[in-house]
């Protein structure tokens, strides 16, 4: 299971950002096994939780979404 403690860089928002601040970045780890995704909206917040999940699970996930498979 990804580790969210790790590190994380590169981190990038959205490209379908909103410009209210609801959207979400994702960085990569350095060997780039594991994707982390966090709220923007919590950029001050040194604590802010991060969800890790495999640079699979992430690929699929957009997969997904770029096909319309996920409900709206």
């Amino acid at each position: 299971m990804p580790n969210p403690n790790q590190q994380f860089t590169g981190w990038r928002k959205s490209s379908r950002s909103n410009p209210n601040a609801e959207c979400v970045e994702v960085g990569f780890n350095p060997d780039g096994t594991v994707t982390g995704i966090r709220d923007t909206k919590q950029a001050g917040n040194p604590n802010r939780d991060t969800l890790a999940v495999s640079r699979a699970a992430w690929a699929s996930f957009v997969d997904a979404v770029r096909r319309g498979d996920l409900p709206d």
